[in-house]
């Protein structure tokens, strides 16, 4: 029996820090539960929703405007800042960051700490 990894950060307090990464890496399945999700073929998902990545062969999200990384996935929500496909998000986002802490969750809470604003790059869930 598998034991679920105790986490040490919450996700509706950060701006989606990880969501404003440079490639956003997906796989064919990826493509094709994002497809599945929209109710469309794997081709049209894979053109509307991707593009060539830095590699051979590789396939990364697209990205859109966003306030405060200039650029994020197209696939997140920039008033709530949550993913509009949770669903059907790819492996990579599944699996960010594959430990039981994230940095940048640490680094938004110590400097919330340090600034006394708990609303310091707004999210849609603040700390008391």
């Amino acid at each position: 029996m598998r034991t679920a990894l105790k986490v040490f950060y919450n996700c509706k307090n950060c701006p989606a820090y990880c969501c404003a990464y440079p490639r956003i890496t997906v796989t064919d399945y990826d493509i094709e539960r994002l497809a599945k999700h929209f109710g469309i073929s794997k081709a049209k998902a894979k053109k509307r929703f991707t593009k060539k990545g830095e590699e051979p062969g590789e396939r990364i999200l697209r990205k859109k405007y966003d306030p405060y990384f200039e650029s994020v996935c197209r696939f997140l929500d920039v008033e709530t800042r949550q993913c509009t496909v949770y669903p059907a998000r790819p492996r990579t986002c599944r699996e960010y960051p594959g430990t039981a802490r994230c940095g940048y969750y640490d680094f938004l809470m110590s400097e919330r700490d340090r600034q006394k604003d708990s609303k310091m790059i707004a999210t849609t869930d603040h700390r008391d």
